[in-house]
């Protein structure tokens, strides 16, 4: 029987709101693994009775081997399994409610790795023609000086579009391809690698892996040992990894793209765009038109198609919530609210109706998020204005002040999320 060199997906439902998904790495890639993290510590590991730097190999893989399968655990959740298992919950269109929860981990050297998920299902939405809906979109306030702000936006970034440097710069975002090599710079893996985006950071705690990164082009290929990558990967050990990396994309911070906006929101003219650019520069009682106009999009979707969703989700988002409140300067004014504790718990179950509904609808009309609507999706979150644009917004990519990768198919969930708001608005205003 040949040996499987490529990831598993297996998904069983448990009962109507659960079910229990596997990522299933072949032992083959195991050992891999584990050989070459095993190597890499013969010369890190000082050893009574030998020689420093001459630790046999194999006095390693007994003596160290619980510090080595952590090591496996993290390497590979980080490199491959995350990013299958949306891919896969994707593919299958499965109608979960909240993220995939890790459960536990099984992995042995020479043995199939499994890595076990809790997912949280809610019951398929009957969406009626909802195309049909009577829906009316929030008016324009008509001051002269919103269309002045749109033409200066509009001549300001065309002008810095001009002076744009091809090779990547601080506030770029960087789409590359990463996978471990050994010592002659052969893939470890027959894989193509994993995916990730990174935003270029200009804080101190950003200068490593930015140093990395400026003035590399596009289609650029390097190796590296860097030990930014060592530590993304795993803090378990301290390895010295080589790694192959592959520039694939850049979205480049220092002009918006006009082309790309209208693409994104099938505009045919600079007519019909500045009248788009509009939704984000007209505000009525500190709202945009365009937050006006998607929070009455999800009231008319919701009043037609109604659901409760369970109590745990909502407490799970209250913390994100809370989180995001937190991080506001005006904290503390609206800690001392009255209603303050009312006002998260409301939000965060409008937010979870919100996500599970969309979700539904975007596997209900096979809407797909393409690395090029990424790319856009990141175009609108260049500007403080047009990054009223999103609604489902990019997933948080600092820890500690630090700005780390972020696996490219959790980044396409959130786009597929916006696309599918988007071709809702789309459907609903053509039909005004």
């Amino acid at each position: 029987m040949a040996e499987k060199n490529s990831l598993e997906f297996e998904v069983k439902k448990e009962a109507p709101n659960l079910a229990h998904a596997k990522v299933i790495i072949p032992a083959k890639l195991v050992s891999t693994l584990f050989n070459h993290a095993a190597k890499s510590q013969t010369n890190k590991t000082d050893v009574y009775g030998f020689k420093k730097g001459s630790t046999p190999i194999s006095y390693i893989k007994e003596h160290f081997k619980p510090k080595l399968t952590n090591h496996l655990q993290e390497f590979f959740f980080k490199y491959g399994v995350i990013s299958f298992l949306y891919k896969n919950l994707n593919a299958e269109k499965i109608n979960t409610a909240g993220e995939p929860r890790l459960e536990s981990i099984t992995i042995e050297p020479d043995k199939d790795a499994i890595f076990n998920f809790q997912i949280s299902l809610i019951e398929p939405i009957e969406f009626a023609d909802w195309k049909l809906l009577p829906f009316k979109a929030p008016k324009r306030k008509n001051y002269k000086d919103i269309d002045r702000q749109v033409e200066t936006f509009v001549k300001e970034e065309a002008e810095a579009a001009k002076k744009s440097p091809k090779e990547i710069c601080v506030g770029d975002w960087v789409l590359f391809t990463i996978r471990p090599v050994d010592e002659n710079d052969n893939p470890l893996f027959s894989d193509e690698g994993e995916q990730l985006w990174l935003k270029i950071g200009d804080e101190e705690a950003d200068s490593l892996l930015r140093d990395i990164f400026l003035e590399r082009n596009k289609d650029d290929v390097f190796y590296t040992d860097h030990q930014s990558f060592q530590e993304y990967f795993s803090d378990e050990l301290q390895t010295d990894y080589r790694f192959e990396i592959t520039i694939v994309d850049i979205v480049q911070n220092n002009c918006f793209c006009f082309d790309e906006l209208k693409r994104h929101f099938r505009l045919k003219n600079n007519k019909e765009m500045h009248l788009k650019l509009i939704e984000v520069f007209s505000y009525r009682n500190d709202l945009s038109q365009r937050r006006l106009m998607v929070e009455e999009v999800f009231k008319v979707l919701l009043a037609k198609h109604p659901f409760s969703v369970s109590n745990h989700l909502v407490l799970r988002q209250q913390e994100s919530v809370f989180k995001s409140v937190h991080e506001n300067p005006d904290y503390h004014v609206y800690k001392n609210e009255r209603n303050f504790k009312e006002y998260v718990q409301k939000l965060a179950a409008k937010q979870v109706q919100e996500t599970i509904l969309i979700d539904q609808l975007k596997y209900k009309e096979n809407v797909q998020a393409t690395d090029f609507d990424i790319r856009c999706y990141l175009n609108l979150a260049k500007r403080p204005r047009t990054k009223e644009f999103i609604y489902f917004e990019v997933p948080e990519s600092k820890i500690n002040g630090q700005e780390i990768p972020l696996p490219a198919e959790v980044l396409r969930t959130i786009v597929q999320r916006e696309k599918a708001l988007n071709f809702v608005i789309y459907h609903l205003l053509r039909d005004e």
